[in-house]
């Protein structure tokens, strides 16, 4: 989808913004700092909190390789540059920002398996990352199936994982003192919403191996779902994922109804519209009474 490509580039250029005020150095370029309006005097910059350092010019110019491949939305060049810095300088303190860079590289590229390694990687060095913990929780709930062996145990890793995002969010501090309060907390919200939608995903495929017939063993996916939907409404994929929860349920009219709402959208994706217009014929059919 165009947003999670986009969400990709604009996370690579977040992280390394976020170093730089971390370090009180100037953002990387096209990042300017706000100006100052005539008749204004210049405020003095607040004091950046301690931040990563290079230890050497070489270590330096290792670091700047990788923000230059991540300016080019290079992934594969991003991959590189990151491993050529962890493998110069094993005690490098980029270390959680170049892991960070390749785990969202390998996102771009759609290898699941290499981008799970890699947030594995980001939390030994940073247990509270949010990004790790929220995105490897998010691949092992997706990943996982009703059918698989280890099931119980993966899902329980998942939820480990999803819970920790939330709880760091909760006590997050804004990156840069300068980002505006409503921006930090959009995207907190879309952070929290993606932790719950990964939720609810590892609550359905309980509940899809659960063989009970009652339908309430949907109700946490449901709830779960709910929230995701609720704080981030932009996003129809987790619109489209409660009305197919919705319809495993039982709840036919409510699963139609969300399908409208969701086919109503303009310039749906097309690959969400076909999702929702054969779920909704799904829930009809359903819902229909019983031929005599």
């Amino acid at each position: 989808m165009k947003r999670t490509i986009l969400t990709g580039i604009l996370a690579l250029a977040a992280s390394v913004a976020v170093l730089m005020a971390q370090q009180g150095q100037p953002a990387p370029a096209g990042q300017a700092a706000p100006a100052v309006q005539p008749g204004q005097a210049a405020q003095p910059a607040p004091a950046a909190p301690a931040g990563p350092q290079a230890k050497s010019p070489e270590e330096l110019a290792a670091r700047n390789a990788l923000i230059a491949a991540m300016n080019k939305n290079d992934g594969d060049a991003v991959i590189k540059a990151a491993e050529d810095l962890l493998a110069k300088f094993a005690d490098t303190q980029f270390k959680e920002m170049a892991l960070t860079l390749e785990a969202t590289a390998y996102s771009m590229k759609s290898d699941t398996v290499n981008e799970q390694l890699a947030w594995g990687r980001v939390l030994e060095v940073n247990p509270k990352s949010i990004d790790a913990n929220l995105k490897l929780g998010g691949l092992i709930a997706k990943q996982t199936r009703d059918k698989d062996l280890d099931r119980d145990d993966q899902l329980a890793k998942a939820e480990k994982y999803l819970n920790a995002a939330i709880d760091n969010l909760k006590v997050a501090q804004k990156p840069n003192p300068q980002l505006p309060d409503q921006v930090w907390e959009q995207v907190k919200k879309q952070n929290d919403a993606e932790a719950h939608e990964g939720l609810g995903m590892v609550a359905l495929t309980r509940a899809v191996a659960n063989k009970d017939a009652d339908p309430k063993k949907y109700d946490k996916a449901i709830g779960e779902m709910q929230i995701a939907a609720t704080e981030d409404p932009e996003q129809t994929a987790y619109e489209a994922r409660l009305a197919s929860v919705l319809q495993s349920a039982g709840r036919n009219s409510e699963s139609i109804a969300l399908c409208d709402k969701i086919l109503a959208v303009p310039d749906l994706n097309p690959a969400i519209k076909t999702f929702a217009t054969n779920l909704r014929a799904a829930a009809e059919k359903a819902a229909a009474p019983p031929a005599k």
